[in-house]
């Protein structure tokens, strides 16, 4: 391998490999009873959630008409436990997740470091140090968020948009059409935007890469005048590799916040002036409205998990491409472990020096 710069931009932009992915499986199978713990807790809470919606309806639309004091504190408590008992089961999933996800970033450090225990000389040589410490440190931290969270998340959003579908058309058929004119708008916001995002981002792991390789290797030993004006081209590199991936990201959000706001303008047109009450009555209006405002949000954390995800591949290259390199040097199969050598060492005439 040629000799790598800490200004060279390693190389991320590789076509989707399924084998990366399913060698990573062997992490996510060691607690695969955790991540289904996670899921279904996490199912559980949204299908909670979604009661509220349906609570307020029956409150504006019966409770409150009829003036019954009992059935208005009755249908409180009930909107207040679903709230109490989603945030329970969100709590309990986020910290199984932790947990699972911190074993695996260990689980997979310690097989990395374990084999870079083992490479040559030069295998060091040929790379900055900090290049090699973003693929034990920054790609891993990555790639488990990911291979958790990033499953778990992906799957529980698809549920979340057919829990949320399923109440939208059990309270009115006609305003979850109205709800679900929106969606063709946003997927040809996705298509103009998914590629520009995903290398926006992946431009920042590169940047940030680059610092981290001159931070740890380079900025030692150094004239003062020479390191800070190296150390300004890269962080200023950073900054606007950053400041681009924000700017696109924010923009799928500017995009779906303008989206989402017709739509809610178009339900209460549609439900107020066109089909009018008592074909469709404020509690259902209102219910609607609120489950709009939910679902949009998991089409929004889907459309970001999916540029993570194709991230999280082009990471796992680089780890297992590291896991890969040849071992030139190994211990025989009879060796042995040399007893403890006691005694000192005098060094004498020895210099140091940098290449020109």
């Amino acid at each position: 391998m040629a000799r790598n710069k800490f200004d060279v931009d390693e190389t991320l932009e590789t076509p989707f490999d399924f084998s990366h992915f399913k060698r990573a499986m062997v992490y996510v199978k060691r607690y695969k009873w955790k991540m289904i713990l996670a899921l279904s807790l996490s199912a559980i809470s949204a299908v909670v959630a979604l009661i509220g919606p349906l609570l307020t309806k029956e409150a504006v639309d019966v409770a409150i008409p009829d003036g019954n004091i009992p059935y208005i504190v009755f249908l409180s408590i009930g909107f207040l436990l679903s709230i109490i008992v989603s945030v329970v089961l969100g709590n309990i999933r986020q910290r199984i997740m932790t947990k699972a996800g911190q074993l695996m970033i260990y689980d997979i450090r310690k097989d990395l470091f374990a084999h870079l225990q083992e490479l040559p000389f030069q295998y060091y040589d040929d790379r900055p140090q900090g290049k090699i410490l973003v693929r034990v440190v920054n790609y891993v931290n990555n790639v488990s968020d990911m291979l958790t969270n990033g499953i778990i998340n992906f799957i529980l959003e698809i549920f979340n948009i057919i829990f949320i579908t399923i109440f939208m058309f059990s309270v009115d058929a006609r305003l979850a059409l109205v709800i679900f004119a929106g969606v063709p708008v946003f997927i040809v916001v996705m298509i103009i935007l998914k590629n520009k995002q995903r290398r926006a981002w992946q431009g920042v792991s590169n940047k940030n890469s680059n610092q981290t390789a001159y931070l740890a290797e380079s900025i030692n030993c150094m004239r003062v005048t020479q390191s800070l004006g190296i150390f300004r081209r890269l962080s200023t590199a950073y900054r606007k590799a950053w400041m681009k991936a924000v700017t696109v990201n924010n923009f799928v959000s500017f995009s779906v916040d303008n989206i989402r706001a017709v739509v809610d303008s178009a339900l209460y047109f549609v439900g107020l002036l066109v089909i009018g009450y008592p074909a469709v009555s404020l509690g259902s209006i209102l219910a609607m409205s609120n489950y709009s405002s939910r679902f949009w949000q998991p089409i929004i954390n889907i459309a970001s998990l999916y540029n993570n995800f194709v991230n999280a591949v082009a990471y796992l290259e680089r780890i297992f491409e590291t896991m890969d390199e040849p071992v030139n040097v190994k211990d025989a199969e009879d060796a042995y472990e040399m007893p403890d050598i006691k005694g000192e060492v005098e060094y004498r005439n020895v210099t140091f020096a940098y290449e020109e």
